[in-house]
């Protein structure tokens, strides 16, 4: 068994947000709950008592009792959470109305902005203000092509406090990315930022802000937000408006009470397989799950100060988001995580007393790769909790945010998705971090491991599925009247069950390690190899700074291609080949050694920083990328067109 990393000390077990809500449990439900691994099991046992504890611990405001807690419980899709029960996603982010900082906001350009919960609140009324006076109500969308920045958190309070659906996309999004999504929801209201800095660069947006407007009829009005200088740019563009002339004069909040399963958010699939599903989530849904996240499984309290790493077109955001509703102080970053330096992120958690920091494994991974040490840099004393996410975290990475940024810290690696806005899989504030697994299952989540025929597997690889409903599931998809796409996308593969699409296993002290997905799964001689096990041997080579595995049909089988990206000082010549081999080999199966292993010089990734196997597997197999302007940078497939080592034994 793995040594633990990381222990949780006695005082932070006795301060634990976790630990009062087992006393709760305790004094109000007359339950034997003890421990985490009793807590996991009577919370999806009794899934209804649970998630009613999660809303009186985490006083959800709401303008009716919750009333019925789950109807058809044992129904996917088909499931509903607390029918009978009326509220407003944006009042239960904003019921702090004090001088606390609940915003920090910073960009390249060294722009810092500050917003207290009564300048936030001040805010968002006059915008709703503004929505309410241009006729904007419980049914319509209201979109953002935004930055990461205070007007998109603003913008989507005020849109959810009247009721809106928010959607949104990055602006390193393309025109036709951006028409794939919103062209399907017909937003009547479109808020854009005119530019953002970006890796030292100034870019403008003005252009495709221009094509997106001429091409989204629905659009009434578009707002234009500031991003590079002090007035926004709406010179040439229809039905434009400055965002502080569109601003109302009420501050006075008039919040929409609605049911528990109103739309309110769209977010959408990668696209990388088509044009992207709209997923839409329910306001108390979204709520109570992120409350459990944040307050339970990260500990997230008041005085805390919380930063993610992320776009508005990442789900991270809205997760990071949700921490308003605990009072505490959300950290907004814009720009590059490496500019001008490695170590640009943890000089700001140093500055803004971080406590939680979260990011990804890649770039937990580059940083290991470059020479930044941020424990021997910066004091972060007040940091207490790393997140991280996006794709497995490797066990050398977990070594090395113990070895160089801080030994005393929770390192929780969580998983989830789009799909569910949340996590099934994240850290706990009182059980021990072991290299390269998640800590937990979460909470009230039926997670179990399927093999292909359904039968639960515990310390073997296999399907990561939900054998019960959870409330964040999602409503629908939009424009789906039989639910036809929901159903295929999640319950065609076990009947009402949640196959989520990872490839994982059950580790025998409760923890999870994630392979990958599972569609990218290979299958060299029908045996199934999770490509994040390769990725976790090569990648912590030196030479290579990132790779993508994938398989290539071959005499009647499938063989494994490994491309690699090396540091620019290296060559892929027969040592580092053998060096590759040999690493594999040695700490997985000889199954695993691929049988080619190609240079590259870029990856193929999504805008939200994941690679994509499968658009590669198609490339290298002539088939169609059917929607590369999901990617971030789809110049890159270009690279893996007629490489003639793939026609090669």
């Amino acid at each position: 068994m793995n040594t633990a990393l990381w222990q949780p000390s006695p005082q932070r077990i006795a301060n634990a947000n976790l630990t009062k809500f087992i006393a709760h449990v305790n004094a109000n439900i007359s339950t034997e709950v003890n421990d985490y691994s009793t807590l996991y099991n009577w919370s999806i046992q009794q899934p209804e008592a649970f998630w009613l504890a999660v809303w009186k611990f985490c006083n959800v405001i709401a303008a009716t009792d919750p009333g019925i807690v789950l109807v058809d419980a044992h129904r996917m899709p088909g499931a509903q959470w607390f029918p009978d029960a009326k509220l407003n996603f944006a009042q239960n982010l904003l019921h702090c109305n004090d001088d606390h900082h609940a915003i920090i906001y910073r960009d390249e350009a060294g722009r810092r902005i500050s917003l207290t919960y009564r300048e936030l609140n001040e805010q968002v009324a006059r915008l709703a203000d503004a929505l309410r006076k241009h006729g904007i109500k419980p049914g319509d969308c209201v979109a953002g092509f935004m930055s990461n920045r205070p007007e998109t958190v603003i913008a989507m309070l005020a849109a959810t406090s009247v009721g809106a659906t928010w959607s949104s996309c990055s602006p390193d999004f393309g025109v036709n990315g951006v028409i794939d999504r919103f062209g399907q929801i017909k937003p009547k209201i479109l808020f854009a930022v005119d530019g953002y800095y970006y890796n030292g660069k100034s870019i403008d947006c003005s252009d495709r802000i221009r094509d997106i407007k001429a091409r989204l009829h629905s659009v009434e009005i578009l707002v234009v937000v500031s991003g590079l200088s002090d007035m926004p740019n709406t010179v040439g563009l229809d039905n434009a408006v400055a965002w502080p002339d569109f601003l109302g004069n009420s501050t006075t909040h008039e919040f929409a009470q609605l049911p528990f399963s109103h739309p309110v958010y769209i977010m959408y699939s990668s696209g990388t397989t088509g044009v992207p599903k709209c997923i839409v989530h329910g306001a108390g849904g979204t709520l109570l799950q992120h409350l459990k996240e944040l307050v339970l499984h990260t500990d997230l309290k008041r005085e805390d100060r919380i930063f993610y790493f992320t776009t508005c077109g990442w789900m991270m955001w809205n997760w990071l988001v949700s921490s308003l509703a605990t009072g505490a102080t959300i950290i907004l970053h814009d720009g590059s995580p490496f500019h001008p330096g490695p170590d640009a992120l943890f000089q700001m958690a140093e500055e803004e007393g971080i406590t939680i920091f979260g990011t990804s494994a890649k770039f937990l991974s580059a940083l290991e790769k470059s020479p930044c040490r941020p424990r021997r840099a910066f004091k972060l004393d007040k940091l207490h909790t790393i997140l991280s996410t996006g794709s497995p975290l490797l066990p050398e990475n977990s070594d090395f945010v113990y070895k160089e940024i801080k030994a005393d810290v929770c390192l929780s690696s969580i998983s989830g998705g789009t799909d569910i806005v949340s996590c099934f899989a994240l850290g706990n504030p009182l059980l021990p971090v072991y290299p390269g697994e998640l800590q937990c299952r979460g909470l009230g989540m039926r997670v179990e491991i399927f093999d292909e025929k359904g039968h639960s597997l515990r310390g073997e690889k296999g399907e990561l599925v939900c054998t019960a409903p959870f409330p964040s599931m999602p409503v629908e998809f939009w424009n789906d009247n039989n639910g036809e796409k929901y159903r295929n996308a999640y319950f065609s593969r076990f009947d009402n069950v949640w196959c989520h699409g990872d490839y994982a296993e059950l580790t025998p002290h409760g923890g999870l390690i994630i392979y990958g997905r599972s569609d990218a799964v290979l299958n060299p001689g029908g045996v199934r190899i999770g490509t994040a096990e390769i990725y976790r041997q090569v990648e912590k080579l030196d030479e290579i700074l990132e790779s993508i595995a994938v398989g290539q049909e071959w005499d009647d089988d499938t063989r494994i291609v490994l491309f690699v990206r090396l540091r620019e000082d290296c060559q892929l010549d027969e040592k580092l080949l053998g060096k590759i081999r040999k690493t594999i080999r040695s700490n997985t199966t000889p199954r695993h050694v691929p049988s080619k292993i190609i240079a590259v010089t870029d990856i193929p990734r999504t805008i939200s920083g994941k690679i994509t196997e499968l658009a590669v597997t198609n490339v290298i197999h002539g088939r169609p990328v059917a929607n590369a302007e999901a990617l971030a940078n789809p110049e890159a497939l270009d690279l893996y067109r007629d490489i003639s080592e793939l026609a090669q034994p």
